[in-house]
C-alpha cells in the first residue's frame, strides 16, 4: 500500500478548510429499527447510484448542488429559480460526482491511501495554522465552516488526494511536448503570437463649436475651412508641429500635435481608411470626425510582425501541453466509464447523466 507525501496532504488539507465550500447541505436521514425503542442507530440514505459497487446518495448529491451554487454564487430569488437553476446544474453535478468516483476507485486500486498517521498530522497542522488548541475547537469550525464532521472530512481529503495522485500517475506522466513540436506550433500558429499593428499620428483640430439649434452648416464650413488653411500652411513649408501648436484645438497641441504609438485596431474605420493610404511623412486632408475637422501626418508605422520564439516558448508549452493533458484526461475518462458497471436506482437522474455532454477544461475535484 502506498501513502500519500505529507506536505501534499497538508497543503489541501489547508485550502479546503480555509474554503466556504461544499459540504453543508445535509440529506433527512432516520435510524434503523421500527421504533425509537429499539432503533439500531444506523443512518439510512437514499441511494441514488451505484458505481462498481460505490453508492452515491441524496446526501452526496444535495452536498454537490449547494457547492455548484456557492461556486457560481448563485442567490435564489425565490422556490421556483432555485429550482430552475437545480435543473440546470444537476447534470453537470452528478456526471462529475461519477467521475470522481471512478478515479477514486482507480488510485485505491493502484494502492494508494490515506494513513491515520497522516491524518493526525494534517489536522495537528491545520489546528497549528488557524491556532485551534484542541480537537474540539477544530471539529467545530470545521462544523460550522464546512458543515463537515471529522469523518467526513477525511473522505473528503483521501478523495481529493486519491484524484490527484491518479492524475499525476495516469495522465501527467504520459502527456509530453518536445521544444521541436512548440516551434512546429509557433510556425503554424504566428497569427496568434503577432504584435499588434501601431501607428504614431500627428494631428491638427479644429473643433466645430456645438450650438443650441443643434448642426450648423455654417460653422461646420467654417471649421473646414480652417482645418483647409493650416494644411496649406504646412504644404508651404512650415513644420506640423508648429502649426499644431499654434491652431489645434487637442489638447496633444502641447506636443505638436503628436498621438500614439496608438492600436492600428483601436481607431475608427473612417481613420483606418484615410491612414492606410499614407506613407511615412504624408499628410491627409481634412476628415470630419465626432470633435470637427482633423489633419493627420502619419509620423510612424509598425506591422504586426510575430514575437520571437523565444519569448512565447514557455507559453507555448504550457498551453499546448494544458490542451493535451484534458485530450488525455477525457480520454482516460472514457475509458473507466466505459469499464464501469453503473446502477440508476432514480430514472430521472439517469437521464440527466446520459444527456449531459460535458465540456471539461478541468478535472473534478472532490466535493465530499
Amino acid at each position: 500500500m502506498q501513502r500519500f507525501d505529507n506536505a501534499t496532504c497538508l497543503a489541501l488539507a489547508v485550502v479546503l478548510i480555509a474554503s466556504a465550500g461544499a459540504g453543508t447541505a445535509r440529506a433527512q436521514a432516520r435510524l434503523g429499527g421500527d421504533t425509537p425503542e429499539n432503533a439500531s442507530g444506523i443512518v439510512l440514505q437514499r441511494i441514488l447510484a451505484k458505481v462498481n459497487g460505490d453508492i452515491i446518495t441524496q446526501t452526496d448529491l444535495e452536498n454537490r448542488q449547494v457547492a455548484a451554487l456557492r461556486q457560481e454564487n448563485f442567490a435564489p430569488t425565490s422556490d421556483a429559480v432555485l429550482r430552475r437553476k437545480l435543473v440546470e446544474v444537476t447534470p453537470r453535478v452528478i456526471s462529475n460526482a461519477v467521475d470522481e468516483l471512478l478515479l477514486v476507485q482507480r488510485g485505491r486500486v493502484l494502492g494508494y491511501y490515506l494513513s491515520d498517521e497522516q491524518f493526525a498530522e494534517m489536522v495537528a497542522g491545520i489546528k497549528e495554522e488557524n491556532g485551534f488548541e484542541t480537537d474540539e475547537v477544530f471539529e467545530e469550525a470545521l462544523l460550522q465552516a464546512e458543515g463537515m464532521t471529522v469523518t467526513d472530512f477525511r473522505r473528503s481529503m483521501e478523495h481529493r488526494i486519491l484524484v490527484n495522485q491518479v492524475q499525476q500517475i495516469e495522465i501527467l506522466r504520459k502527456v509530453m511536448l518536445t521544444e521541436t513540436e512548440a516551434r512546429e506550433y509557433y510556425d503554424a500558429n504566428l497569427d496568434q503570437y503577432a504584435e499588434e499593428p501601431t501607428v504614431t499620428l500627428r494631428e491638427i483640430l479644429i473643433a466645430v463649436p456645438e450650438t443650441p439649434g443643434g448642426f450648423s452648416v455654417a460653422a461646420d464650413d467654417l471649421a473646414r475651412a480652417a482645418a483647409e488653411e493650416a494644411r496649406q500652411r504646412v504644404l508651404d513649408g512650415e513644420a506640423f508641429g508648429v502649426v499644431a501648436i499654434a491652431v489645434s484645438d487637442a489638447p496633444s497641441k502641447a506636443n505638436e500635435g503628436l498621438i500614439g504609438p496608438l492600436d492600428y485596431a483601436i481607431l475608427s474605420e473612417t481613420v483606418q481608411q484615410v491612414i492606410d493610404g499614407l506613407e511615412v511623412g504624408d499628410m491627409s486632408a481634412p476628415i470630419r470626425t465626432p470633435g470637427g475637422f482633423q489633419v493627420l501626418q502619419l509620423e510612424a508605422r509598425t506591422e504586426a510582425n510575430p514575437l520571437p520564439f523565444d519569448e512565447v516558448k514557455n507559453s507555448i508549452m504550457d498551453s499546448v501541453f494544458n490542451d493535451r493533458r484534458w485530450e488525455e484526461f477525457n480520454r482516460y475518462l472514457e475509458q473507466l466509464r466505459g469499464e464501469a458497471v453503473i446502477e440508476w436506482k432514480d430514472d430521472e437522474l439517469e437521464r440527466a447523466y446520459e444527456q449531459y455532454e460535458p465540456q471539461r477544461v478541468s478535472p473534478p475535484r472532490a466535493n465530499n
